[in-house]
């Protein structure tokens, strides 16, 4: 008996020293790594465990894997960027001040800019909602959906009653739910809709028999695509939530989504059909197509994901920011930028940048409001502006550079979008729209209320504790 116990003993220990020497050797954020080691060298057992299934990233596309050719990797996968050498795509020619973001946006995301788009704004799920029921009843040949929830009450089963009708008159129709997003409503909206016949993926479901292992891997994207022609992007999932005039709604969200027409369609088309085909197995293949100029914008898609290259759309966010000229506007439900962001936007405001950020004062998640509270007096003393919008809680999400360039999509500024979930932003060159978010930014600011550092400093000793442990555990909320 005290043979099988040393035996035991050892193997826990060795068990616990393999998963800290991968951790130290395969993570490149110290704090990341750091952690990690000390919780699979303090709790033998459940910090392994632990760190099987959530530490390691094995997240990888087919795509990605065809595009890697690799004669010989060792065992520890390294979280690096792979090397571009010689890549180039061809872009078009954005004004003089953004030529450098846009070549840095070419190389990173290696994807083209392209011309002829039309972008339209739509606030909350009045307007969003029925521009998209209606482009449903609409699509002809496919409709291809992509949500994080997906609820079932009211506005939900209108989503899945026009689904189910576009199927019926011979639509493609593809919806893809994240598997644990789905789980927010009873009867799951997957169950009712392969029920009326629609095709429907769940995207890494959580699973015990065989156990799925990607549990903290969230796919965040809200797309929707009808027939090569209409997009659809932007913060909001499909529920109530997010009819937000119903004062009655006391669980009502604000937020803002998009209208997309013209050639990026098709980059947002190929982020769900890569999706899809890495879900299910069944890569369809894109169809040409001539495309159609419907407006000014000059887009692209950034892909974000651990399948992907980290710290891709943080890079492009550091880029955008040391381009301002004159100003930097913010708008964001989840804001824990990383020590590079945070530098960055620092660094702006001492050039004479006017930068602004805007956050609820009412948030979902009350632990990461409480760890933005214990980073905010790093911006505001060095004359960084931040603003509370009133309540009810607001979600949008805008990045808006010099009133020109934007980023729109569903990526929040958090660790979570920056590094583990799979989100979707958009680029767009557009003066004629930008002042349209420009115009709708400083409305809400001019109702909410400002933030100021004698106000942070005045925090009493048990809310700086409760600010500083939700901020110490920021990296895994």
């Amino acid at each position: 008996m005290k043979l099988v116990y040393l035996i035991l003993i050892f193997l826990v220990t060795i068990v616990a020293i393999a998963s800290a020497g991968h951790a130290l050797i395969s993570k490149r954020d110290p704090k990341g790594a750091l952690g990690w080691i000390a919780v699979c060298l303090m709790f033998p057992f459940v910090g392994p465990f632990l760190y099987f299934l959530f530490g390691i990233n094995r997240v990888q596309t087919r795509a990605k894997k065809l595009h890697r050719s690799i004669s010989f990797q060792t065992y520890f996968d390294y979280e690096r960027q792979r090397g571009d050498e010689g890549f180039a795509v061809p872009s078009l020619e954005v004004t003089p001040e953004f030529i450098e973001l846009s070549r840095v946006s070419d190389i990173i995301t290696r994807q083209p800019l392209v011309g002829g788009n039309r972008v339209e704004l739509l606030h909350n799920g009045e307007q969003a909602y029925p521009a998209m029921l209606e482009t449903i009843e609409g699509a002809q040949h496919t409709l291809f959906l992509t949500t994080y929830i997906f609820r079932t009450d009211n506005t939900g089963r209108q989503f899945i009653e026009a689904l189910a009708r576009a199927t019926e008159r011979g639509v493609d129709v593809r919806v893809m739910i994240d598997g644990i997003g789905e789980m927010d409503s009873i009867p799951r909206a997957g169950k009712l809709l392969e029920k009326r016949g629609v095709r429907v993926a769940r995207f890494l479901p959580p699973r015990l028999f065989p156990p799925i292992l990607h549990v903290n891997l969230r796919n965040h994207r809200k797309i929707m695509v009808a027939d090569r022609r209409i997009a659809f992007t932007g913060g909001m999932n499909i529920s109530a939530h997010h009819l937000a005039e119903k004062k009655e709604n006391s669980f009502r969200v604000i937020d803002t989504h998009f209208r997309l027409t013209g050639p990026v369609v098709t980059q947002i088309e190929e982020v769900f059909i890569e999706d899809w085909g890495f879900i299910t197995g069944e890569y369809m293949e894109t169809q040409p197509c001539t495309p159609v100029d419907t407006g000014t914008a000059i887009c692209r898609t950034i892909v974000e994901g651990p399948n992907e290259d980290l710290d891709k759309l943080a890079m492009i966010l550091l880029g955008a920011i040391s381009s301002a000229r004159r100003s930097i506007s913010i708008m964001t439900p989840y804001f824990i930028p990383t020590r590079g962001l945070l530098a960055a936007l620092q660094a702006a405001a001492l050039r004479g940048i006017h930068v602004t950020v805007i956050l609820p004062s009412r948030n979902n998640l009350p632990l990461i409001h409480w760890a933005t509270r214990n980073l905010l007096w790093e911006l505001l003393q060095w004359g960084v502006s931040i603003y509370y919008q009133p309540p009810p809680f607001v979600h949008t999400k805008l990045v808006l550079i010099d009133n020109h360039y934007l980023q729109i999509g569903s990526a929040n500024i958090d660790p979570r979008s920056l590094r583990l979930n799979f989100e979707l932003a958009v680029e767009v060159y557009d003066k004629t729209f930008a002042k349209i978010l420009a115009e709708h930014f400083e409305n809400i600011r001019v109702q909410s209320r400002p933030v100021s550092l004698q106000e942070m400093d005045s925090r009493s000793l048990p809310v700086r504790v409760r600010d500083s442990l939700a901020w110490l555990f920021s990296p895994y909320l």
